[in-house]
């Protein structure tokens, strides 16, 4: 029960922080070369915000890693 609830909250956060750091890409893109917003534009913003949303995710619940890899059971 704790690895699948460990496991939805990792998947959780991790979308969470997907769609925000997309979001703050596009709206840099946006202002910084008023550029049109395209699916291509879309999918760089994807691109960039990806490796982020992992680190962040891994940082954030560093705690979490630990007890699931180093659980005394």
């Amino acid at each position: 029960m704790l690895r699948k609830e460990i496991r939805n909250r990792l998947v959780e956060f991790f979308f969470v922080g997907l769609v925000m750091g997309i979001t703050e890409d596009i709206i840099a893109i946006r202002f910084a070369t008023d550029a049109r917003i395209t699916y291509h534009t879309f999918i760089v913003a994807f691109i960039v915000a990806l490796p982020f949303a992992v680190i962040s995710e891994l940082i954030v619940d560093l705690k979490i890693f630990k007890k699931m890899f180093f659980s005394n059971k």
